[in-house]
Order: C-alpha cells, then sequence, then structure tokens
C-alpha cells in the first residue's frame, strides 16, 4: 500500500455525492431557458424535415398541438420560421408584411391558445424573397450581386409592424442590414406598439453551420452567399461594435449565432453588454448531434444537455435550440 499523501486541499470532496455536486453547482438550466424554433407551413398535413430529424413543417392545426406539448412540459417561449409557397415569392418579398399571411395567422392562433407563451417572430426576407436573400437584391454594373440595405429596412419596418399588429410579444430581425433596428424600433413607437420587444440577431455570422435549416425552408441563395452582410467567421471584436450599435438602436436583447462555434463570442458579448444575451444552437449543430447518436457514437440526451450547458456557462441568458421540448421534459 502507497502512503497516505497529506493533501489538505481536495477538489473531489465536492464531487462525492449526487447531492453535493448540485449544491456546488455553478451553472443551471431550466425550461424558462430555452426558445423553441418551429417551422410552419401552408399545407393541411405535418411533414417531417428530411434534413432535420425529429423536425417537421407544422400546418397551423399541428402547430398549435406541437405548442402545447411543449408548454405542459414547461417551454414558454417559441419562434416561428415560414416556408413560404413559391408562387408567393417576389423580388422585394412583399408577402412578408400580408397581414393574412402564414405568420400572422400563426401568432393568432397560439396567443388564442396560449395568451402566456411569448411568441417571437423572424424579421427577415429570405423566406419570402425569390432571389433567397435577406434583402432586396440588385445588380451592379458588373453584374455582381448586391444587397441594397435601406430599401431592405424599409420593408423590414413593415414585416414587424405586421407581426405586432398580430400579436407577437418579441420581433427578432435576423436580416443583418445597417440600422434596421432603429428603424423598426421607431416604427413600432409610432405605431403605439412600444411594448414590443426587439431581439437583435446582432452577431450573426455567414456560417457553414445553416445548412440543414435552408433545406427546412427552402430559403437557400439562388446566387451569391450572405458574406456582405453576415459576419466573417473569423471576428469577434467586430461582434462588440455589432451589438452595442444594436443596443443604442434601441435593441431590449441581443444575439450571437450560431452558438456552439461562437461560445468565445457568446462570453465577450456577456461580459460587454447589460442586456440579456441569446444564443441560438442553429440546424447544423443539432443535426450533428443527431447523426452521431443515430450511428450510435454519442449519448444523444446526455450530448445535447452538456452542449446546452456549454451555451448557458458561456454566458447566454436564453438559446434557441431544436431540443427544446425534450430537453425541457428530461429537466423537468
Amino acid at each position: 500500500m502507497p502512503e497516505k499523501l497529506n493533501i489538505p486541499i481536495r477538489p473531489r470532496r465536492n464531487r462525492k455525492t449526487p447531492a453535493i455536486r448540485g449544491l456546488v453547482r455553478e451553472t443551471t438550466l431550466s425550461p424558462s431557458d430555452l426558445i423553441y424554433p418551429l417551422f410552419i407551413h401552408e399545407d393541411v398535413l405535418d411533414v417531417p424535415i428530411e434534413s432535420m430529424p425529429g423536425c417537421h413543417r407544422w400546418s397551423l392545426n399541428g402547430l398549435i398541438e406541437e405548442v402545447g406539448r411543449a408548454y405542459a412540459v414547461g417551454v414558454r417561449a417559441i419562434v416561428f420560421f415560414p416556408k413560404i409557397e413559391e408562387t408567393l415569392k417576389t423580388p422585394h418579398g412583399e408577402e412578408c408584411f400580408n397581414p393574412d399571411g402564414l405568420v400572422p395567422r400563426a401568432i393568432r392562433r397560439v396567443k388564442e391558445a396560449y395568451p402566456d407563451v411569448a411568441v417571437i417572430t423572424d424579421v427577415a426576407l429570405d423566406p419570402y424573397n425569390s432571389d433567397g436573400h435577406d434583402g432586396i437584391v440588385e445588380k451592379d454594373e458588373n453584374g455582381e450581386l448586391k444587397i441594397l440595405n435601406d430599401e431592405t429596412v424599409a420593408i423590414l419596418c413593415q414585416q414587424a409592424l405586421c407581426h405586432a399588429d398580430a400579436g407577437a410579444d418579441v420581433v427578432s430581425p435576423s436580416d443583418m442590414m445597417d440600422g434596421r433596428i432603429g428603424a423598426i424600433r421607431e416604427a413600432l413607437d409610432a405605431a403605439g406598439h412600444e411594448e414590443i420587444s426587439i431581439l437583435s440577431y446582432a452577431v450573426k455570422y455567414a456560417s457553414a453551420y445553416y445548412g440543414p435549416f435552408r433545406g427546412a425552408l427552402d430559403s437557400a441563395p439562388k446566387a451569391g452567399d450572405k458574406k456582405t452582410y453576415q459576419m466573417d467567421p473569423a471576428n469577434s471584436s467586430e461582434a462588440l461594435r455589432e451589438v452595442d450599435l444594436d443596443i443604442a438602436e434601441g435593441a431590449d436583447m441581443v444575439m450571437v449565432k450560431p452558438a456552439g462555434p461562437y461560445l468565445d463570442v457568446i462570453s465577450l458579448v456577456r461580459d460587454s453588454v447589460d442586456v440579456p444575451v441569446a444564443a441560438y444552437q442553429v440546424s447544423g449543430e443539432y443535426l450533428m448531434i443527431k447523426s452521431a447518436a443515430k450511428d450510435g457514437w454519442i449519448d444523444e440526451e446526455k450530448v445535447a444537455m452538456e452542449s446546452l450547458l456549454g451555451i448557458k456557462r458561456a454566458g447566454a441568458s436564453m438559446i434557441l435550440t431544436y431540443f427544446a421540448k425534450d430537453v425541457a421534459e428530461r429537466l423537468g
């Protein structure tokens, strides 16, 4: 037998039982931390999404049922993403502010069925734009694509007003146009919607992790990419400039997207601002966990929970995740 070591400080004493580990746990996750992203479409059927196993494009009836299932396990916040019919898509995306469109009708249905659920809506043109971009597209004299910033912002204001009129609690601009937060705040206030919150996608990277999402909505750009308006993955200091601008313009909350590959940015933003910070665990992050679990290489339940704890530990106040309902059920 080796001689007993004289170790006065033994960190393992704080790990010796589940009860002790619970007492000293620094980061906790609860259903109230989670926002559940939901895909919707005009079909009367609920259709499984091939690129995102476990997710569906919900009919409006199916949406209410799924919100109810999430509500039953403690999820109180959702965000919509619509798959818009091709015949409704135009270069300027006018369908985005149709008061009888898919999203306004979905908002009204959810608020009627579950008034205390926080309904968050995506404000951007890519689901509605025939070019598949978050803004209005024009070609310059050399035939290169150009995204028109100010013209896009004017339409985003109409979209945000449409969602607010329908009963949304929070509008969430994900387009990354310059100046859109201030313009939307001014438009909302002028229309008497001072109480509507803005959750800004302040730090949205031009990421390769979005692929499955674009497959779910058929919203990939028809030409070009989004690098002139979404952030360069190499940059982190730029994130602080973006959040500072959006907060100064009236953002109530800011977001970092994606989450897992940008934990350092979440932490940097959290330490630099005094508003809530959201993080989006995007479709590529979700699919990697699902795929590895399907092949038996990892435990889906444990890895999903660990990934969300990591995002929360980095400083996220709230997390958008496709695991929201399942994780909330396990936490309950």
